[in-house]
């Protein structure tokens, strides 16, 4: 196995046993996940987040978590101003609480080839 093979590996297997452990690793270290946070997994790969579509109830407090695949994709959400960088062979995190019901666009905002453009999916958000 190739030396970046093994990072990521390493790196994802961290990241599972932060989750299942209750502690998160986010840019600036690790940082505790309360009970009453849920968590939900996303992939982003060329060209498409999975899953694309996500249920939230508003005032939920969730924590993104994001696992990057083969490039430096961004995750954007204009109306919610939430926006983060992710890294491959790294867990990024987004730690989310909707204060509004609606449906929220989100998108790769770091340009990552030819279908980039149809790279994103949408938050709704439920009374």
């Amino acid at each position: 196995m190739d030396r970046a093979r093994r990072q990521l590996c390493f790196s994802l297997a961290c990241g599972v046993g932060a989750l299942l452990t209750g502690a998160a690793i986010d840019a600036q270290g690790v940082k505790e996940v309360t009970a009453k946070e849920r968590i939900i997994a996303i992939e982003a790969r060329k060209f498409v987040y999975t899953p694309n579509e996500i249920t939230l109830k508003k005032d939920e407090p969730v924590v993104l978590a994001f696992t990057a695949v083969d490039f430096i994709h961004g995750f954007f959400i204009p109306d919610m101003k939430i926006r983060a960088d992710l890294m491959p062979s790294q867990l990024t995190q987004v730690w989310l609480t909707p204060g509004q019901a609606g449906e929220y666009a989100f998108l790769c905002d770091n340009f990552c080839g030819s279908g980039h453009e149809q790279m994103g999916g949408k938050i709704i958000v439920t009374d």
